[in-house]
């Protein structure tokens, strides 16, 4: 029998996550979560405090020696044993977070396929932390580098994909040993708590994960930040906040992760598979109602195929439909507020207001909840703020171009860099756009980049450092050198 949506809700521990006990804060107060489909409470967290955030970073600090000194295997049976709760609980955690965050079970039972992964690479790289050893050139030392954990680690986690976004960075810290305390969004924070549930469920020791939900984000944080308690400071979300972060970040000299927005174009040549061009368009822009950060934001399509794909698109843009994300057959659901929807009209209309042409959409969807059509334009001006901004919408500007270098520069000009998207079948052009294109990823002939195994991030002012893939456990690792005389 499938569980309701009500015990669901039910099911989810609602308080503050601190040295191993679920508690209020110390405030008393407690904030409403809101369903975006209708505007409905679902129900209600604990709201933390400057000093819950505190108690939360005592706990991490006090669980690092003894949790940095558990052996690698395991801490790798940990995530083993969360990777494979995950995916037995998969209907439940997605039902949660359409319920919260309003994209529909496809796309949400999508997303804790892809969280739970995390959990099972990072089970993996954790016995894979290695060293070196060297003779100095000279012959009189002996050369030792290890890598051990950097310590306890704040992480701030967005609204858009409450359970990977966790999952990504919680799972490296785990393998490496690493404390955490975790602020989730105020608007999602459910998927969170139900997941800390589960990994203390796992065997995960009290004081390693400590979640602090509030609706206090700078008043909490910041002090946390400027501790010298704290090692690092790992954070997703808009480019505007994570400056602040960095900026609080220094005074600690704290090691920092970003992974902030992104301004992604989507290429398209005249030698392209238009069909599968318009297909890895649906799922670069439509993903999570738009709602990524590597999502599709610029359209650049070549004048030989611009009247193709943007007809083609705007059929399958304008056959979707749009509803309440727990609903059979609903392909869009709603944005996350109504702030959130007012903000992508207010792009459209300006990109009409210069001369953009509405193939399909363009307009909030009338009746409760966040909706908005999903919207194909053409003809968009270089200066319309759909190409300057980025939309968090199901809105697809395009625009034409005739040359190749000129379509990589147009591509460049923004001060985001997190990736683009190139369909073309020429593979001399595969390597010189994929190495001209200033992005720290980008998809070739695919609208979807993000996988475990790879690393994700950014350049420019979309962030530094990686996660996933290799390389993302060692964000949570420092080298140490030994010099051995011999």
């Amino acid at each position: 029998m499938a569980i309701t949506q009500k015990a669901i809700i039910d099911a989810v521990p609602t308080g503050l996550f601190v040295a191993g006990t679920w508690r209020e804060a110390s405030g008393g107060e407690r904030f409403d979560v809101h369903d975006p489909a209708t505007g409905s409470v679902l129900t209600t967290c604990a709201d933390g405090t400057p000093a819950d955030g505190m108690a939360a970073l005592a706990a991490a600090h006090e669980a690092q020696p003894s949790w940095a000194a558990v052996p690698p295997r395991e801490r790798a049976e940990i995530l083993r044993r969360a990777f494979e709760a995950l995916t037995a609980r998969a209907d439940e955690f997605a039902m949660l977070m359409t319920l919260e965050m309003g994209k529909n079970l496809t796309e949400a039972a999508g997303e804790v396929t892809y969280g739970a992964e995390f959990f099972r690479w990072f089970s993996e790289e954790a016995v894979r932390v290695h060293g070196s050893y060297a003779v100095a050139p000279n012959g009189a030392t002996r050369l030792l580098t290890m890598r051990q954990p950097v310590g306890p680690t704040l992480m701030i986690t967005p609204w858009n994909f409450p359970l990977a976004m966790g999952t990504r960075k919680i799972g490296p810290a785990i393998a490496a040993g690493c404390t955490m305390v975790v602020k989730p969004a105020a608007e999602t924070p459910l998927s969170m708590l139900l997941l800390a549930s589960l990994l203390e469920d796992a065997g995960l020791p009290p004081g390693v994960l400590n979640v602090v939900t509030t609706t206090h984000s700078g008043a909490v944080c910041e002090p946390v930040i400027r501790d010298p308690r704290l090692r690092k400071l790992t954070f997703t979300g808009s480019t505007a906040v994570g400056k602040v972060l960095v900026e609080q970040s220094a005074e600690q000299l704290l090691r920092v992760s970003m992974e902030l927005g992104g301004n992604a174009p989507f290429l398209v040549f005249e030698d392209a598979d238009v069909d599968a061009a318009v297909d890895g368009a649906m799922l670069a822009k439509m993903r999570n109602i738009g709602e990524a950060c590597t999502a599709a934001n610029r359209f650049f399509v070549h004048a030989a195929v611009a009247e193709e794909f943007s007809t083609k698109l705007a059929a399958r843009m304008g056959a979707l439909t749009v509803g309440k994300g727990t609903k059979k057959g609903v392909d869009v659901g709603p944005l996350i507020t109504e702030k959130a929807r007012q903000g992508v009209h207010e792009l459209v209309e300006d990109a009409v207001g210069r001369g953009a042409t509405v193939l399909t959409g363009g307009a909030p969807v009338a009746g409760r909840g966040h909706f908005y059509q999903p919207t194909v334009l053409t003809d968009v001006a270089d200066d319309s703020r759909l190409l300057l901004e980025e939309i968090f919408g199901p809105v697809a500007p395009i625009a034409t171009f005739t040359d190749e270098a000129d379509a990589v520069r147009r591509a460049n000009a923004t001060e985001y860099g997190l990736v683009g998207y190139v369909f073309t079948r020429d593979n001399a052009r595969v390597l010189r756009v994929a190495e001209a294109l200033e992005f720290g990823m980008v998809g070739i002939n695919t609208g979807i980049v993000s996988n475990p195994a790879a690393p994700f991030g950014g350049v420019k002012h979309s962030g530094f450092g990686r996660e996933g893939g290799a390389e993302g456990i060692e964000e949570y690792l420092e080298v140490k050198y030994v010099g051995i005389a011999t």
